[in-house]
């Protein structure tokens, strides 16, 4: 993502959707779609900022960035 941010994003394809999914687990709600790999990617850069603005604006926190996250 260009370095700009540091959020493990989770990347599938969807057969129900038709669409590949980008989600943000760190992030709650965070999820992009696109027709692409390369658009699911470019689309949830923008759904990041637009996040982390809306946070920054409604007062909430912003969770650090942890890095790779592990799931059981």
């Amino acid at each position: 993502m260009g370095g700009k941010f540091r959020y493990e994003v989770i990347i599938y394809w969807s057969d129900e959707d038709h669409a590949f999914i980008a989600e943000v687990p760190e992030l709650p709600g965070c999820t992009a779609d696109g027709a692409t790999y390369q658009e699911a990617v470019a689309n949830v850069e923008i759904v990041i900022q637009e996040w982390l603005e809306t946070a920054q604006e409604l007062g909430r926190p912003i969770p650090e960035p942890r890095g790779r996250l592990s799931f059981a």
